[in-house]
């Protein structure tokens, strides 16, 4: 693919949820190598976009394009989009007691890259570089996935994740929330090497600039209203901080968005936590396919892998 060719190309993008529309009209294209960040306020359809991108099935594509090198991701399953190179960094991962890292490791390497790419010399010194890239110990690959993690261990492992499936496509989803300086830094780190000198992408979608210091993206895109209200590059995040986002409200429907996360219809506040809370899990359960699942079973970890 040429550097002028779109990695990802979104046209006149027009989605909703429930009958209420949330993205009206976006407009994105990404080239091999670049990274994007999206900002916005809560509720302005950030969340909207990466769920739209993935395919999760809640959510309706009224009218526009997606294309990931010139194919029609929206006619594409979740797992298929995935095996196609899309990944995405989860805001809130889940925890699967029983399976250790270093396995689950392996399995999704496999299961998106080939038995080849997860086998052998190649596999465990890009393993050990993305180790010491994200300042993760060894002892690491020995724990249950997620269970037990800090926040911060759980984005580094979501970054990891990043490093050895090599995706065409990084959606990172609020990958700097909860983090302080120091994992700010580190995260950005293994961001800018797995995307920077390659012909992948990534689109950071974020509430702050603290960690859009360290990427440097190559642009910024600010959504309000369901709409992309401004572009610019790494000087616009530095303006947003210092100005919020009231300078742009003129350029907003009055109406405004209506967040992913709204009370449906005879739905109460418990109602809404556990919708939430069950169609996250579903979701992660949908990026792996029938008809070759991706084998979450406990099994030793070899112990070569281990090995200091």
């Amino acid at each position: 693919m040429g550097r002028d060719t779109p990695l990802l190309e979104i046209r006149n993008l027009h989605a909703g949820i429930d009958d209420v529309s949330i993205l009206k009209g976006i407009d994105l294209v990404i080239k091999p190598g670049e990274i994007h960040a999206i900002m916005g306020r809560n509720g302005s359809g950030k969340t909207t976009a990466a769920n739209i991108i993935m395919g999760h099935p809640d959510f309706e594509v009224e009218q526009g394009d997606v294309l990931l090198s010139g194919e029609d991701l929206l006619e594409l399953e979740p797992w298929e989009r995935a095996r196609k190179g899309v990944f995405l960094c989860f805001q809130y991962p889940q925890a699967v007691p029983g399976l250790q890292v270093g396995n689950f490791l392996r399995k999704s390497v496999a299961s998106i890259r080939g038995k080849e790419a997860a086998k052998g010399t190649e596999f465990r010194n890009t393993l050990k570089d993305a180790l010491e890239t994200l300042d993760i110990p060894r002892s690491f690959l020995s724990r249950y996935v997620n269970d037990g993690f800090s926040g911060g261990e759980k984005k580094r492992f979501e970054i990891l994740q990043l490093l050895l499936l090599q995706p065409k496509l990084a959606v990172l989803d609020e990958t700097d929330s909860g983090l302080d300086i120091d994992g700010i830094r580190i995260v950005a780190a293994g961001i800018n090497s797995a995307i920077r000198g390659t012909d992948s992408g990534a689109l950071i979608i974020t509430h702050y600039s603290r960690i859009l210091e360290h990427v440097q993206p190559d642009k910024i895109h600010v959504l309000m209203g369901g709409r992309i209200v401004a572009t610019g590059g790494p000087e616009l995040a530095t303006k947003l901080e210092e100005r919020g986002y009231e300078w742009l409200d003129s350029k907003t429907e009055a109406e405004g968005p209506v967040p992913y996360t709204h009370l449906r219809a005879h739905e109460t506040r418990e109602d809404l936590v556990c919708r939430l809370l069950r169609e996250k899990h579903n979701y992660i359960c949908l990026l792996y396919p029938p008809p070759t699942p991706l084998d979450l079973s406990p099994s030793p970890l070899p112990s070569h892998t281990l090995q200091h």
